[in-house]
């Protein structure tokens, strides 16, 4: 399998990157795919991938797996994008995992669907649905709990997301576990859409804040990050940033050789 392709599905364009399958879609066609399947009642699992993810993955089997289950992954973390436009497969923008739920939420409140919020500390749920009770008052609180808990308690969860007949379910808690959890379990609730949102119910909450919009822009949100969580965070963006970018120039290189010999090999050469 190559490092990078593109072809094209019912979906829009795949673009490979390190083999894993990334739609190349904008943030509004997500939300109308995932409007279509609560319509449905079809079952749609959402991936988000950035950086970190995209270097675990590459030793993390069970967290590839997990990925690759995924109906649609999408490039949270603007130098995937970058990457795949230096590559010759560009996707359109960043879809980043926060703002999905944001807008999902959203249009929650606007057709009055249920979400359940599963993850982070009780008292950051607890918060989180609190604001949400406030802010999109139109949409219903379909259930909640904290993300600690053991794995033999898994069915025990997903029994409680399947018994709240929700049309959303967030799962707020850190790779792998979220993926694998999803992975295992999203088919046994019957939730029309499941998406892993990790360290959103605190941004929500007001815990932690997301960088400055510039920040954003130019993919920097990861050094606000490391700011405000420096004792936590500088190991692991320092070894997968480090990894990536080692990764990606080869990549490029590869790429970049691969098209020379095409054009030498052509007959009009």
């Amino acid at each position: 399998m190559s490092l990078t392709d593109a072809v094209t599905n019912s979906r829009g364009q795949v673009v490979r990157i390190f083999g894993l399958p990334l739609n190349a879609l904008r943030m509004r066609e997500v939300v109308e795919i995932a409007e279509q399947h609560i319509c449905s009642r079809e079952q749609l699992l959402l991936g988000v991938v950035n950086v970190a993810k995209v270097v675990n993955s590459l030793r993390d089997a069970g967290l590839r797996r997990s990925l690759e289950e995924a109906d649609l992954i999408l490039a949270d973390g603007l130098p995937i994008v970058w990457l795949s436009r230096m590559l010759g497969s560009p996707l359109p923008e960043r879809v980043a995992g926060i703002d999905i739920m944001n807008k999902l939420l959203e249009r929650s409140n606007a057709k009055h669907y249920g979400v359940y919020f599963l993850g982070a500390r009780s008292a950051v749920v607890r918060r989180v649905v609190d604001i949400v009770k406030e802010v999109h008052p139109g949409l219903r609180v379909a259930g909640y709990r904290d993300g600690y808990f053991r794995e033999d308690q898994e069915h025990e969860v997903a029994e409680a997301i399947r018994r709240s007949n929700a049309d959303i379910v967030f799962v707020a808690m850190n790779s792998p576990k979220k993926e694998n959890f999803l992975s295992r379990w999203y088919k046994f609730t019957g939730v029309p859409v499941c998406h892993g949102v990790g360290g959103g119910f605190d941004v929500l909450a007001g815990v932690t804040k997301r960088g400055p919009r510039w920040m954003q822009r130019f993919g920097l949100e990861w050094l606000y990050r490391l700011v405000q969580e420096p004792r936590r965070l500088w190991k692991r963006y320092l070894v997968t940033n480090s990894i990536f970018l080692v990764l990606s120039l080869s990549m490029i290189v590869r790429s970049r050789i691969a098209r020379l010999l095409s054009a030498f090999s052509s007959p009009e050469f």
